[in-house]
């Protein structure tokens, strides 16, 4: 009887640390590749990024990676530097996602719809869920100076632009942009769905929320009071600012990933393993290894 406990134990064990180790899973994440073949500004070395990315993908490619997901600003202008990076892009061996950028819009007018094509996106803001989590790709561009293409969108971002310019806010810049209504409302069903489904959540944007600074989504206010209800939020993962940022609110991790574009002699970008009550990030060159505890 002894013996037949000790043998139910060890099985109850094993089954506990399979069950933990197919719950966990990992992703690879970079931000603002940025390439063009541009001289160099604000540090910023942009023809060296095919050869940063390449790096980046051999190194991910090492892992078995649910997906890679990159942070907008895939080029800094110019559509054929499309052309020029996505070879690259496309020796990845996981999925892969796009969010789109400011800068990946620094195309002709009649090309930026083709620019979301190239990125092969038939939408530019969604959704996909893997192992419980809800990941909600968010389009910060959706109203902006650069990336609005409709005449609605565009009238709404005058609205906006102009309903928060004399406030004195440090983001109410044209470099950045908002959410659009029906974004929002999209994003507030999505919420309700992975709340009745009891998923986690986790939000890729370009723009970053938190902290404050020149760098932050127009609508920033409305976004907090949407998901201030639910608790199965646990982050915000973001790119835009280069310098990269990180801020813990509400028991969400704010975090802000590093440029990879940026410095003369180094690059950026991460994997993050996601495990039950954990997600480990684990930085390359200049970005920052981080244990980010979920409660």
């Amino acid at each position: 009887m002894k013996k037949l406990s000790i043998l139910l134990a060890l099985l109850l064990l094993i089954s506990s640390c399979a069950n933990k180790k197919e719950s966990d899973f990992k992703i690879g994440i970079i931000s603002d590749c940025q390439y063009c073949n541009c001289e160099i500004k604000w540090d910023r070395y942009y023809k060296k990024s095919p050869q940063r990315l390449k790096e980046a993908i051999i190194e991910l490619n090492k892992d078995s990676l649910q997906y890679t997901i990159h942070l907008g600003d895939f080029i800094d202008k110019n559509f054929k530097s499309l052309d020029s990076i996505l070879t690259t892009w496309e020796t990845l061996k996981s999925e892969s996602f796009h969010v789109l950028g400011n800068h990946d819009f620094e195309v002709e007018e009649n090309q930026k719809e083709q620019v979301i094509k190239k990125l092969n996106l038939e939408k530019r803001y969604y959704s996909f869920v893997r192992n419980n989590w809800r990941f909600i790709v968010l389009d910060g561009n959706d109203l902006s100076f650069y990336g609005a293409i409709t005449v609605d969108k565009k009238k709404q971002t005058d609205s906006l632009f102009n309903s928060l310019k004399d406030l004195n806010l440090p983001y109410v810049k044209k470099w950045n942009g908002g959410l659009s209504n029906t974004q929002i409302n999209w994003l507030k069903s999505e919420l309700e769905e992975a709340q009745q489904e009891k998923q986690l959540v986790g939000f890729y944007c370009h723009f970053p929320v938190y902290p404050i600074d020149q760098h932050n989504i127009w609508n920033r206010n409305q976004f907090l009071q949407i998901i201030k209800p639910y608790r199965n939020i646990k982050f915000f993962f973001n790119g835009h600012n280069h310098a990269g940022a990180y801020k813990y609110k509400d028991n969400i991790h704010f975090l802000t990933f590093k440029g990879m574009v940026d410095t003369e002699n180094t690059s950026a970008f991460a994997k993050a393993k996601f495990t039950k009550d954990t997600i480990f990030i684990e930085g390359y060159e200049r970005e920052v290894s981080r244990k980010l505890v979920i409660q």
